[in-house]
């Protein structure tokens, strides 16, 4: 790849073949970062040249953060934690709206790196730090060059997968002085969701459980129900814990509605939203997180499984201190 202009290229994943760990590159081709997640962006940018596919550009790590060291670094405005179906998706599309915002979310890379350890155990957490704003800093200067008014000064706002909270501590020493916003939904409406669509954090082993603090061995007697119940525990656990050390994360709850959440968010991340750009968030909360055509309508739970009991009591215990 040294002789290929990089503008619109992004790192989009990290392979291990044959004891060598890749890094493949896209040509995003000035695609606007709009969709829901990340990977629908990728797909759009992979059918627009097929080429890619047959013949990708490939590269080592090392040279990725090379090639990083002169490009542009915008600090994100806030990073969003989520714990899954609780509204991080429509909230990171009501920021999308505004032509000032870099919405990143859920960037398959990002998870790539994040979770190295498990495919290269000698990598140590500065590498994998100084992985991670290389990558930035190409998905920052990617979606920068293919917006509308490229001289337009922009935030950046970074949508988690939502396992990456455990990688808090790493993210945190990464982002010292930025807001972290950490969404979360009642117990049993997340369940209810994902029994009926499921994620991957929801499915036993498609992520690592011991991210979730999950022994891999107990993890094979659990039942689907049990191992959903025990990632959400553990999820509503580590939120009780970072909210009691760290003042720079704010709780926002899905009940409080995408409005009154995006206002909480722009106030605590300190960033000031046109009456224009108001209206676009507005318009936009008013349809299905990712469907943008569609109206938004839920069911309600109406049943709590037991095995959500102690998920629902670490639930509470945190809306305690939302609402104090």
């Amino acid at each position: 790849m040294e002789n290929i202009a990089l503008e619109w290229w992004i790192p989009y994943k990290l392979i291990g073949q044959e004891n060598q760990l890749l890094c493949y590159w896209l040509n995003t081709y000035g695609q606007a970062f709009t969709e829901p997640f990340f990977e629908e962006t990728i797909l759009k940018c992979r059918v627009k040249d097929r080429k890619q596919i047959a013949h990708p550009a490939v590269s080592d790590p090392e040279m990725m953060m090379e090639w990083a060291k002169n490009l542009k670094y915008i600090q994100p405005s806030a990073v969003i934690f989520h714990i899954s179906r609780c509204g991080s998706t429509l909230v990171s599309q009501m920021l999308a709206t505004s032509d000032e915002n870099i919405v990143l979310a859920e960037v398959p890379v990002f998870d790539d790196i994040l979770r190295l350890s498990f495919k290269e155990p000698a990598v140590d957490d500065a590498t994998i730090g100084n992985l991670l704003i290389a990558a930035l800093k190409f998905h920052e200067r990617g979606a920068y060059t293919g917006s509308l008014n490229e001289k337009q000064e922009k935030r950046v706002f970074i949508k988690t997968d939502s396992w990456h909270l455990f990688y808090y501590k790493q993210l945190r020493q990464l982002f010292p002085s930025v807001p972290f916003i950490l969404m979360y939904r009642t117990p049993d409406e997340v369940f209810r969701s994902h029994r009926k669509q499921p994620g991957m954090q929801s499915v036993k082993g498609l992520i690592e459980p011991e991210i979730f603090g999950i022994n891999a061995l107990n993890m094979e007697d659990m039942s689907p129900d049990i191992y959903l119940a025990s990632v959400l525990e553990n999820y509503l656990s580590r939120y009780n814990e970072i909210v009691a050390k760290d003042k720079l994360c704010l709780l926002v709850n899905y009940n409080e509605g995408p409005m009154a959440i995006l206002q909480k968010i722009a106030a605590f991340s300190k960033i000031q939203i046109s009456k224009k750009d108001w209206q676009y968030m507005h318009d936009r909360s008013l349809y299905h997180s990712k469907k943008p055509n569609e109206p938004f309508n839920e069911e309600q739970v109406k049943n709590t499984p037991s095995c959500l009991a102690k998920a629902m009591e670490l639930y509470r215990k945190l809306e305690g201190k939302r609402l104090c």
